[in-house]
């Protein structure tokens, strides 16, 4: 048996990708989780800048940043509240992103290579 949760959908005056799995929607940073389950699976995309851990994986986080912020740009963007916030400590909520024809944002970034499935402890491929 399938459950069907209705999303709260959010509006976003102001959005932009923060890397390749993080938005900001009106300042407020937010995770994006795909078809995953809160703490125990979504997506990951690798890191910008100082939290990147080699040449390789920064240079493939501006390519899942940008990717992503094309896909913001296309007509009908949805953004989903899950109801649910990370772990950290910005405990930013979890959401995902519905583009005007249906597909996740998500699903598309992690079909081409921008992206792969986030579980727990599973060590990140990035940088070799």
């Amino acid at each position: 048996m399938i459950t069907l949760l209705a999303a709260t959908v959010i509006s976003c005056l102001q959005l932009t990708a923060v890397d390749g799995d993080t938005i900001k929607c009106n300042g407020q940073n937010m995770r994006l989780i795909g078809d995953g389950v809160p703490f125990k699976s979504g997506i990951d995309t690798p890191e910008i800048g100082g939290r990147a851990k080699c040449d390789r994986e920064r240079m493939l986080g501006k390519e899942a940043k940008k990717r992503l912020a094309e896909l913001l740009r296309e007509p009908g963007v949805r953004i989903e509240d899950t109801g649910h916030v990370d772990d950290t400590d910005q405990r930013r909520p979890l959401v995902r992103i519905r583009l005007g024809n249906g597909q996740l944002a998500e699903n598309i970034l992690l079909r081409e290579g921008h992206a792969i499935i986030w579980r727990p402890k599973v060590k990140r491929p990035w940088c070799g």
